[in-house]
């Protein structure tokens, strides 16, 4: 007996995301005034709406996160002849990109610039297309549910909550597939909490200036952490959104949440702005000078994502300025200003970190067989330079201790200055060992990341620690 044929959804369904979501990020992307005519085009109707975007933005289908087990089950229906249908609410540009890439499909039904091929007119258009016949649809939210009405059978592909029971007595559920991850663990990855930690950087104004008893100028420092970490995850997201692209071609970056399909694009474009505002609204309780460092960070980050991260070098001094703008919010925090010898130290040190970050994934490059960076201007070409400009700036850092230790200053906070000597090899051995790693590909894409797991970098934290101990 021949199988009914199979209509198969495409958004949320044989891939993770939706496409008009990824379209308009697109159109943001490539023309931002653009985002202005959507209201009109919206007027004009859905299907109209997504003719327009599919007309100005170009998606990479072959990179689009698939739902993999799903899929293999289709490839191999097919294979055993099964007649397969995409039925999508999607514009026909990208259903026929679609169908193109995964190869599978006999037809397909789409949204065509007139009929927004959705709910209703999707069951509508699939009746007619089956001649009446049975048939079984393949789909994960509400909205399908009135093609359910008609169908024979149902497939589920990684439902939303409540489409399971609300499609008890519709249809005979003849497969289901599921292979997300928790909701909770992709969002803490989305916000990516263990970056978190460069956030304690605001706690160094008050450390070096010794008030380590001040209660009240602590307690302003970490809802200043706090405020900087939300600032700080909000940015990580559209980050994200805006290099979907980039990131699903990346080796160890296309298992981010939103470039593996794990959380959906909508949900990110709400998120990012409502973080930045509550990160705002705490940084206005600490003071308005931190308030004014915060709102400046969160500038540099959004050029930096947005624009900066493209032009060589340049990208570099941001994340040197970002990290020292840390430095510079605690202190506000805690009305404790940073000395010139804290702020040149952290200049040179986190700039030869940002090359750590740059030459790392230039190492990944290579190993893919590429000779330069996708979106960003680096060649593979340039690691040998880039190396030596980050090993130069560590060891300026290293000379800034050194200098600082030998100044007046020092007398009047260390009762043993000269025991501050031996932070100088402990930091030159950590500097040095870091870029080691780094020539030998094994650094992580964040040197930050990498220290926080590295036990040699503990030992060495740990060592810096007595150091200072004693010498006070």
């Amino acid at each position: 007996m021949q199988q009914r044929p199979l209509y198969v959804d495409l958004d949320g369904t044989l891939i993770k995301t939706d496409l008009l979501h990824e379209a308009v990020l697109g159109l943001a992307k490539r023309d931002p005034l653009a985002l202005f005519s959507l209201p009109v085009w919206l007027a004009k109707g859905r299907a109209h709406l997504k003719r327009a975007i599919a007309e100005r933005v170009h998606i990479d289908v072959g990179s689009l996160p698939y739902s993999e087990s799903f899929l293999s089950f289709l490839k191999k229906e097919a294979a055993a002849g099964r007649r397969l249908v995409l039925a999508t609410a999607s514009d026909e540009k990208y259903a026929r990109q679609v169908a193109a890439h995964v190869g599978i499909f006999s037809s397909i039904l789409a949204s065509d610039g007139r009929t927004n091929l959705s709910g209703a007119n999707k069951a509508r258009a699939i009746l007619a297309h089956a001649d009446g016949k049975p048939f079984e649809y393949a789909g994960n939210c509400r909205k399908d549910l009135a093609v359910w009405d008609s169908a024979a059978g149902a497939v589920l592909v990684n439902p939303v909550p409540g489409v399971e029971s609300e499609l008890a007595g519709k249809a005979t559920v003849t497969q289901r597939f599921d292979d997300r991850r928790p909701g909770f663990s992709s969002t803490v990855r989305a916000l990516r909490v263990h970056q978190w930690i460069k956030n304690l950087l605001l706690l160094v104004p008050l450390l070096a200036a010794h008030r380590f008893s001040d209660l009240d100028a602590l307690l302003h420092v970490l809802v200043g952490i706090v405020a900087f970490s939300l600032c700080a995850s909000s940015v990580y997201i559209l980050n994200d959104l805006f290099d979907l692209n980039a990131d699903r071609r990346h080796p160890r970056k296309r298992s981010r949440p939103f470039a593996a399909g794990e959380l959906s694009v909508g949900h990110g474009l709400v998120a990012a702005p409502l973080l930045a505002l509550l990160a705002c609204g705490i940084g206005a309780a600490v003071s308005m000078p931190f308030l004014g460092i915060l709102l400046a960070y969160l500038a540099m980050t959004l050029a930096y994502s947005f624009r900066l991260k493209h032009y060589v070098l340049i990208d570099v001094f941001v994340l040197a300025a970002l990290f020292t703008t840390r430095v510079i919010a605690g202190g506000a925090a805690a009305n404790v200003w940073p000395s010139f010898w804290l702020l040149a130290f952290c200049v040179f040190l986190f700039t030869s970190l940002a090359l750590v970050k740059r030459c790392s994934e230039l190492f990944t490059i290579e190993k893919q067989g590429l000779d330069a960076t996708r979106g960003r201007d680096y060649r593979v070409a340039d690691r040998t330079p880039l190396t030596a400009m980050g090993i130069s700036s560590g060891y300026l850092a290293v000379l800034v201790v050194a200098f600082y230790i030998n100044s007046d200053v020092v007398a009047t906070l260390y009762s043993r200055p000269e025991v501050l000597w031996m932070l100088c090899p402990v930091l030159l051995y950590w500097i040095s060992r870091l870029w080691l790693k780094t020539a030998r590909g094994e650094m992580h894409d964040d040197p930050v990341v990498y220290a926080v797991k590295d036990r040699a970098s503990w030992y060495l934290g740990a060592a810096s620690a007595v150091i200072l101990l004693v010498s006070t």
